[in-house]
This record gives C-alpha cells, sequence and structure tokens, in this order.
C-alpha cells in the first residue's frame, strides 16, 4: 500500500516536473544565475568526482541496465497477460518521474540558460558573405601552417601520434589556458572516458556523447584520430554546463586552439575550416571554389579519408536515429535541430571580429 502511494506521488509529480520545465524555459537570466552557475557547479564537480576514477564507462553500464529492465518488462508485460496493466503503467510513468527529475537537475536546465555569446560578452550581429569568407581565408591560412608545420609537405596527410588516453589527459591542458581568458571554463576532476558502445555509436554517426546522469564524457574511440581533439574538447564543453551543441563545438574549438600542443590546434582549425566551407558553399559557389583551391593537398586528403570511414558505417537506422535527435533538440530550446551545429559559425565569427 506504502509503495502503490509512492508510485501515485511520483505519477502525479512528473506532471508538476513537466510544468516546471516549461516555466523555468522563459527565464533564461534564472537559469543562468542559480542554476548555471550556482546548483550545476556543485553537481557537475561531484558527479566527475565520484564516476571519474572508474576505468570504464559507468554511464554506458547504466544505459545498459535500463534498457534491460525495459526489456524485462516488456517481456513480463506479455507473460502475465497484462495483469495489473494500469499499475504497472502508473510504475513505469513514476520511473520516468525520476529519470526526468535526475536529467533536469543534474544537468538539463542548461539548455534555458542565456546564450554563450552574451556569457563571452560578443557582440553578435548578422554576418555577411564578406566577412565568411576574410574568416575562411584566415582560418585555412592558419590550418596550412600548422598542416605544414606537422607534414613539412603540404601533400601529407598529419598522423596523428597520440593515444586516445593521452589526448583525454591533455584536453585539460587547453581548458587550464582558456581560463586565463575565460576563467568560468575551469575544469576539475576529469572524466573523460572511450565508450563501451563505440561500434554502436559508429553506425549511429556519432562520435560522442555526455551522460547527464553520470557526468561523463563518452567518446567514440573508433573515429578517426585526427579530429579526436576536438571531440573530446566538445564532450568537455558539455560537462561545464554548455548544452547546446553549436555553443559546445564553439567552447570545444576554443580549448583545442589553447592547447600548447600543435595537433590539437591543427584540430581545430580543421574542425572550424569544417563549418565555414559548409557555410560559405551554401552562400557562393564560386568563392567555395576559389578557397578550397587554397587549402593544402594533404588537408583535402585528411577530410576525404574521414569521409570514407563514416560512409563505411551508413546504414537504414542512422537517419532515423538523427531524425530522433533531432526531435529532442528542438524539444530543449534548440529551434534548428541538428542544423544547429551548423551556427557555430556564428560564434567563430564574432570571436574573430572581437579579437
Amino acid at each position: 500500500m506504502k509503495n502503490k502511494k509512492r508510485t501515485i506521488f511520483l505519477g502525479i509529480l512528473f506532471a508538476f516536473q513537466v510544468a516546471f520545465v516549461q516555466l523555468i524555459r522563459n527565464y533564461p537570466s534564472f537559469v543562468e544565475h542559480y542554476y548555471s552557475n550556482g546548483i550545476y557547479r556543485f553537481t557537475s564537480v561531484l558527479l566527475r568526482f565520484l564516476f571519474g576514477w572508474i576505468p570504464f564507462s559507468f554511464g554506458d553500464v547504466l544505459i545498459g541496465v535500463l534498457v534491460f529492465v525495459f526489456i524485462r518488462f516488456i517481456y513480463r508485460l506479455f507473460k502475465d497477460k497484462f495483469k495489473n496493466l494500469k499499475l504497472k503503467l502508473l510504475q513505469v510513468v513514476a520511473f520516468l518521474s525520476i529519470l526526468y527529475s535526475c536529467f533536469y537537475w543534474f544537468w538539463g536546465f542548461n539548455y534555458f540558460r542565456e546564450p554563450l555569446s552574451k556569457n563571452l560578452g560578443f557582440q553578435q550581429t548578422k554576418y555577411t558573405t564578406e566577412q565568411l569568407t576574410t574568416v575562411s581565408e584566415n582560418i585555412i591560412k592558419r590550418l596550412n601552417e600548422k598542416h605544414f608545420k606537422i607534414t613539412k609537405n603540404d601533400s601529407l596527410v598529419v598522423k596523428n601520434p597520440y593515444s586516445r588516453k593521452e589526448i583525454y589527459k591533455m584536453a585539460i591542458g587547453g581548458y587550464n589556458n582558456l581560463t586565463y581568458e575565460y576563467p568560468q571554463f575551469v575544469y576539475h576532476f576529469k572524466s573523460v572516458k572511450s565508450s563501451l558502445m563505440s561500434l554502436l555509436q559508429t553506425y549511429n554517426g556519432t562520435s560522442g556523447y555526455f551522460n547527464p546522469l553520470t557526468g561523463e564524457a563518452q567518446i567514440n574511440d573508433r573515429i578517426p584520430i585526427n579530429g579526436y581533439p576536438t571531440t573530446v574538447c566538445h564532450e568537455m564543453a558539455h560537462q561545464l554546463g554548455i548544452a547546446a551543441e553549436n555553443e559546445a563545438n564553439f567552447i570545444g574549438y576554443l580549448a583545442a586552439l589553447s592547447n600548447d600542443d600543435i595537433y590539437f590546434k591543427y584540430a581545430a582549425y580543421r574542425m572550424a575550416f569544417s563549418y565555414l566551407i559548409s557555410e560559405v558553399r551554401k552562400r557562393d559557389k564560386d568563392i567555395f571554389n576559389t578557397l578550397i583551391l587554397s587549402v593544402n593537398k594533404g588537408v583535402l586528403m585528411d577530410f576525404k579519408e574521414g569521409s570514407q570511414f563514416w560512409s563505411q558505417y551508413r546504414n537504414p537506422i542512422e537517419p532515423l536515429i538523427k531524425k530522433g535527435y533531432n526531435s529532442y533538440l528542438k524539444a530543449n530550446n534548440q529551434a534548428n535541430g541538428i542544423a544547429s551545429y551548423n551556427y557555430v559559425v556564428d560564434l567563430i565569427i564574432s570571436y574573430e571580429n572581437q579579437y
């Protein structure tokens, strides 16, 4: 009887939680001050402290357990021929209530904080094609310089010499350097790990993910190594409360760029170039063709190898998963869904104009 009352209470609480989330999303200043720079700073460090020392991805194991429990529930539901269906459905709602609460209080409210541009003091305006072209030219120049400094030949592909675990450790150095410019991105207690579901992520077309229940950054350790530093820095940005994908891309870019290691800097310019050139292509094909001719052959071969890697894993399920993730992003204050990843260009141009 006591358990039933608790289940009913959690079910009712679920409705109130959903209403509260819909309400709080309208107050970004409140979220920024009291949650992102208040509650979350404590809980995020605590989660990384609790789970960061574990040598494997605890979050992946937790997901595996939840999937098992769900399959077991469905199996028993059919086995018992849907007896006590109302009570069992109420138990599901109660469980979702707990999960929903953990998601938002552990991390999810960061979706409703103030824009990163305001946090960084950027004066954002709609950029012109000329500004886009100028910034792209500058990034290509720096990318070519880093590429040539590493390879000593503009036609060779960069070969990152580090292991995945070494990159996890080195990534913190970039954030340490970044704090001189932006002290709000101080990073304590490393919790970056190779995902136990890397093969599945590869078929899903994802390079990594952040687990809000454990605070771990989960990296797909099968992806090409040259883009690995920015992927790691991107997921670490999520750990620091940067929820929006475009903003996490930008902070990941800055953290990799701030790293003392040249392979991190190459990865940073490599990522910035990919977003910038994609935007140029949409706006002006002639400018795009001109810019591409200025890129070192070895860099273009690097991108070609990356494209060939992902093409091996294309499958009919991937678009459906991306569609589901697109809906998830839209439900959490990212109106453009997956397309919001491309808005990192706005932040890069704002940063270049300011500095």
